[in-house]
């Protein structure tokens, strides 16, 4: 390997044993926004790297399975250590007990991919004696003997975000029943016990981003009660799906025709969390159908 490397590159190599999870692994850093490759040789590791600092991934945060299947990587130990002296690298080994490494590939029906001729049994002590001097330099050890596929992504993303809410993404999403239910919704509110614009001959050709409109179903006794309860519910549960490993949420508002009561909210719901610091999109999805 040889690197000349600016420091704000941040690479995360995966390795470990076959079968302890490196694939689930590299989906989770793919959840996170990294620039992921599965099986990288090692000889291609540079000009990615040099490719990367040039800009032409658009990404400079890399997630990089390497393991035995590669001799050479077995052979870069002290790469590693330089590589690690210019830019920020994380190496994160993944392993498992014996009997559980047997049991997955078993379940999989899958020959090991070090040694495939051998028994499963001499294939895992053999890639444990390959795989040492690389576990000696892993920032991070990971026995994924007891966790399901579920658990070690959680466990990932607790582990590597450094501020969770700043990797997390709510999608607002205003809707009319009459229209039909958002399928991709997580949280679907139904706000028509507000005021309705639409009996209102001067409010109904507008839309809930008029201010006049907005007013009309904000600024009420009904509408002020329902937010002192909605916000800190949201507060509450934003942090949870963070910690349950959810990296977007989408929240779906809505009223009869989905142009006055669901935009307003969504709007409104736009605004709390900005204020929040909590990335939010918006979409009025039927606000240009007819009342």
């Amino acid at each position: 390997m040889n690197t000349s490397l600016n420091s704000h590159l941040h690479i995360t190599i995966i390795t470990g044993l076959a079968g302890s999870g490196k694939t689930t692994a590299l989906n989770a850093f793919e959840e996170k926004g990294f620039y992921c490759v599965d099986n990288l040789p090692s000889f291609l590791l540079d000009p990615l790297l040099q490719k990367t600092k040039g800009g032409q991934l658009g990404n400079s945060n890399l997630a990089l399975v390497m393991d035995a299947r590669d001799p050479a990587f077995l052979k870069s130990t002290s790469a590693l250590t330089d590589l690690a002296k210019e830019i920020s690298l994380e190496i994160i080994f993944l392993e498992a007990q014996e009997e559980v490494l047997i049991r997955r590939f078993s379940q999989h029906r899958r020959s090991h991919p070090v040694t495939p001729d051998d028994s499963l049994k001499k294939s895992i002590a053999r890639e444990k004696e390959l795989m040492e001097s690389i576990r000696k330099k892993a920032t991070t050890i990971i026995d994924t003997s007891l966790l399901t596929p579920y658990e070690l992504r959680r466990r990932l993303h607790l582990t590597f975000d450094d501020c969770h809410l700043e990797n997390f993404k709510i999608n607002l999403l205003s809707f009319g029943f009459k229209h039909g239910i958002p399928h991709e919704s997580d949280l679907i509110w139904d706000v028509r016990f507000l005021p309705n614009p639409h009996y209102d001959t001067k409010l109904k050709p507008h839309t809930g981003i008029n201010k006049a409109v907005a007013q009309y179903v904000l600024d009420n006794e009904t509408a002020k009660k329902f937010f002192d309860r909605l916000d800190p519910l949201l507060e509450y549960l934003i942090p949870k799906y963070v910690e349950e490993g959810k990296v977007q949420l989408t929240i779906s508002v809505g009223c009869t025709g989905g142009r006055h009561r669901s935009v307003a909210v969504a709007e409104r719901l736009q605004t709390f969390f900005s204020e929040l610091k909590i990335k939010a999109t918006l979409c009025h999805r039927d606000i240009d159908r007819g009342s």
